[in-house]
């Protein structure tokens, strides 16, 4: 086995394929790749498959062969997987074969750039078939309506872990789920211009039984990909595909949706996308109120879904057609504040839903904060370093005005904070009403009129604030203070 090139491990789950296996194996064997390794997983065969592949194991060294009960070919592909060796993977249909300079071309290709994440080729079909298996070049919107590519093409295993590997939930078309998972967030297929497979159709192969599955599979992916349909489609993948952009434009007329995952949260998109249906029965209730607030666990992680109340008609209708829902703006708004280094509770995504042709709840959901107190604690409590927690407060203030982003919102719930004894956080939430422009000193100094607090306290916000924006820090603070005076004048009334 050469060590100059990376190792290559080809995969091969096999059930009740002892009449075709060795055909297989003989043309992968015959392969001018040097650094190979030969993974066979029976998945619990009934004939004489297991045997055969022992006898090849038993001769060539490069050929490991393991057994599972029968479970699936998405199991034992995984199986397969894990036990397998090689930097790059090449699954290959226990009733299939390849050409000797497949592998050889494919590394070559996929080692050229680290954003091809897939090598595929021209194949052909032999047996009951005959002829060029012909397939469109390669794109995610089609990809989203047909699956367009066999499972024998070369990957990275990084990219196998990354995505979970194969799924198992899914019976027919495994390959189809698997493409769109490590494909759907960017990457290029190559498909070389040499016949590298040949594919054998048999009256009786997984090919032609998975169409009677066609329900099954189209559910399956739209339960774990509905951001990858939403954006490729505009909805959901329909039983008639080919119809499923028409189909989802007429829906959202009736029911108007708009769905958004951060980019590093696309495994989350199916609990995002199912908000609207299971909220009011799942979750941890941490607030109610006119919204809601309630605490998730996903994959070891805590996240906050704020569901808004249902808007008046008017304000439906503005949603729905000229503005952003609450849920939307609250995401945008804590990217644009993080993207600038004013701290916010990292946004996963939000979902708005409709019915009667107007917008009726929408959902924000964020990672939990690790911001133990507000500035409600500060008003009720002397803390150590309360001064310095002040001061950060007024800085992480000046500099959002200085932004020319105001928020609207700025209640003492709203600011949060801890103090690790080496660096005091501030976050901000509840971004949904901010407004934009230049904020002088009377705006800006205003915008603490809700944060009632001592006139030692206040002082500290209004110095720092002032020393940050180039103010009079007496000025600062009487404006500050008249502010405040007035908003509980106001809210006793």
């Amino acid at each position: 086995m050469s060590t100059m090139r990376p190792l290559v491990s080809v995969v091969i789950p096999v059930y009740n394929m002892e009449a075709y296996l060795a055909e297989t194996l003989d043309s992968i064997l015959a392969s001018d790749y040097p650094a190979l390794e030969i993974v066979v997983m029976d998945d619990g065969s009934r004939d004489n498959s297991l045997a055969l592949a022992r006898q090849y194991a038993e001769k060539y060294p490069s050929i490991y062969v393991y057994t599972q009960k029968n479970a699936g070919v998405c199991v034992a592909r995984n199986q397969a997987i894990a036990k397998a060796k090689g930097e790059y993977i090449l699954p290959v249909d226990a009733d299939n074969r390849i050409t000797p300079t497949f592998i050889s071309s494919a590394v070559q290709t996929i080692a050229s750039a680290p954003d091809i994440k897939a090598v595929c080729c021209r194949a052909e079909f032999f047996g009951a078939r005959q002829g060029e298996w012909k397939l469109p070049p390669f794109s995610l919107h089609l990809l989203a309506r047909k699956n367009m590519m066999d499972t024998c093409a070369l990957y990275r295993r990084s990219d196998w872990e990354r995505i979970g590997g194969y799924c198992e939930d899914i019976i027919a078309r495994e390959d189809w789920e698997f493409w769109i998972a490590m494909l759907k967030d960017g990457g290029r297929v190559v498909r070389l211009p040499e016949v590298g497979l040949y594919y054998r159709v048999r009256p009786q192969s997984k090919r032609v039984s998975d169409r009677a599955l066609k329900h099954h599979v189209i559910d399956t992916l739209n339960r774990r990909h509905p951001e990858f349909f939403e954006r490729e489609l505009g909805g959901p993948l329909r039983y008639r595909r080919s119809w499923s952009r028409v189909i989802n434009f007429f829906s959202k007329l009736d029911k108007p949706r708009t769905f958004q995952v951060a980019k590093g949260y696309t495994r989350l998109a199916p609990f995002v996308y199912a908000l609207p249906k299971e909220f009011e029965t799942s979750g941890k209730t941490i607030y109610k109120g006119r919204n809601e607030l309630k605490e998730y666990e996903r994959e070891g992680q805590t996240f906050i879904v704020k569901s808004y109340q249902k808007p008046h008609w008017i304000n439906r209708i503005a949603y729905t057609w000229f503005r952003k829902s609450k849920a939307a703006r609250a995401y945008d708004y804590a990217l644009l504040l993080r993207e600038h280094g004013i701290g916010s509770p990292e946004p996963v995504g939000y979902i708005t839903q409709g019915y009667g042709f107007l917008m009726a709840k929408s959902y924000f959901v964020s990672r939990k904060s690790e911001c133990p107190y507000t500035f409600r604690d500060l008003q009720a409590k002397a803390f150590p370093r309360q001064r310095e927690i002040l001061e950060a407060i007024a800085r992480v203030t000046a500099k959002m005005h200085e932004l020319g982003y105001l928020h609207r919102d700025y209640s003492a719930g709203n600011i949060l904070f801890r103090d690790d004894k080496e660096e005091i956080a501030v976050e901000l939430i509840d971004l949904n009403r901010m407004s934009f422009g230049h904020i002088g000193m009377e705006k800006g100094c205003r915008n603490f009129e809700r944060l009632s607090c001592s006139d030692e306290m206040l002082r500290v916000l209004a110095e720092t604030y002032a020393a940050a924006r180039g103010f009079d820090a007496e000025a600062c603070f009487r404006i500050m203070r008249q502010a405040i005076h007035e908003e509980e004048e106001r809210r006793k009334k």
